[in-house]
């Protein structure tokens, strides 16, 4: 048996599993250590599920959203599909320049993409926090189960359209803004606005506010220097910058940009780039998926070692601390790839070499192929 697998073991003896509601309704699959995936399997008893992991050690253990009459039936229109939970998977992988950032940089980024998706669920769809459960992955991303009997039935179009909605994918930004005519006199003149109601339209007012908000705070080169960068020249960044009085700032509060021609110019390049910071990454084949085969909570990740863990806070999880499931009793092992990571609050710089390593860094390194045992 080799290391990786032993430890695997180890960890099967006491597991930290969180079995599904309903459990006995749901196909599960698992995928040995350099096999290939063993699929429609169904256990009686949370002890069943237990004994097999135990008896298996496989490398990724999965189960599936949707709930079956049949679910170990081998041909999926014999399993009868009964619904399935409301699934969201959130993936470092695809991250914009995902293949420049390290491991760390990557789980920064791909909490702050968890905490957008929780505010189109909670403020848009309106679910409650206690329907949703959040699960680290296991690797670089995270898992949104919604149960709530109102999704359960749901085909995949539909689920299509609810995630079409939190990544944008549809949206016409000019319906976001409007131009209202104001008379002068023999002269009219053009003011653009931004509706407030809830939804799409009510975060895009919020963005903006709080862009000008920040362009207000910071020195003057500072501020020109970002407003060029949405592709302002220099003059209109300037002109912008010194027309964000207090009143004009009260006026974009209520949603009125503004008549001055410089807000004019930004207004629609600014509207592209907020849009690009709003919406979420949720992957849609997953989402729409009424089958799909998911982590199992409190199982091991083949290619990590850590723990798919529940995440009770997003602000407060670290997944390279509560993810971790193994000791610190010394490891040898050879580093075939260097790298610089803090696990477990501990910092390590590591070079290609015979190196002494706590088991749990040990156990990470080798599933991600950057050390050998």
């Amino acid at each position: 048996m080799n290391f990786l697998k032993r430890k695997f073991f180890s960890y099967y003896m006491h597991p930290k599993i969180i079995f599904p509601n309903r459990f006995e309704k749901r196909e599960y699959a698992f995928i040995p250590f350099g096999g290939e995936m063993r699929r429609h399997l169904a256990f009686v008893s949370r002890e069943k599920i237990l004994e097999f992991l135990k008896s298996e050690i496989p490398a990724h253990v999965y189960y599936s959203s949707a709930y079956y009459s049949h679910p170990s039936a081998e041909r999926m229109d014999e399993k009868k599909w009964m619904g399935a939970d409301l699934i969201f998977d959130l993936d470092a992988d695809h991250l914009p320049n995902a293949n420049q950032m390290s491991y760390e940089q990557s789980l920064e980024e791909i909490k702050k993409e968890a905490k957008k998706l929780l505010s189109f669920l909670t403020d848009d769809f309106g679910f409650s926090e206690n329907e949703i459960e959040i699960y680290f992955s296991g690797s670089r991303g995270y898992h949104f189960h919604i149960r709530n009997s109102r999704i359960l039935s749901l085909g995949s179009q539909e689920r299509r359209e609810i995630v079409d909605y939190v990544t944008g994918r549809g949206l016409i930004i000019e319906n976001v803004l409007r131009e209202r005519i104001i008379p002068k006199g023999k002269f009219q003149d053009k003011t653009i606005e931004i509706d407030m109601k809830p939804g799409w339209k009510k975060r895009f007012a919020h963005a903006l506010v709080n862009f000008f908000k920040e362009i207000k705070a910071k020195e003057k080169e500072e501020a020109i220097k970002i407003l060029k960068e949405i592709g302002a020249s220099e003059k209109v960044a300037e002109e912008v910058y010194n027309l964000l009085t207090e009143e004009r700032m009260k006026r974009i509060e209520e949603g009125k940009i503004d008549q001055a021609t410089s807000f004019k110019k930004i207004i629609k390049p600014l509207i592209n780039k907020i849009f690009i910071s709003l919406q979420s990454g949720a992957d849609e084949p997953v989402t729409s998926d009424i089958k799909r085969l998911i982590r199992l909570p409190g199982s091991l990740h083949g290619k990590s070692g850590l723990m798919v863990a529940k995440v009770n806070s997003i602000d407060d999880f670290n997944p390279l601390c509560d993810a971790v499931v193994f000791g610190s009793e010394e490891v040898e092992v050879n580093i075939v790839k260097p790298l610089n990571i803090k696990m477990m609050e501990n910092s390590f710089e590591l070079k290609e070499g015979k190196e002494k390593l706590p088991e749990y860094l040990a156990v990470f390194l080798i599933a991600r192929g950057f050390a050998t045992i």
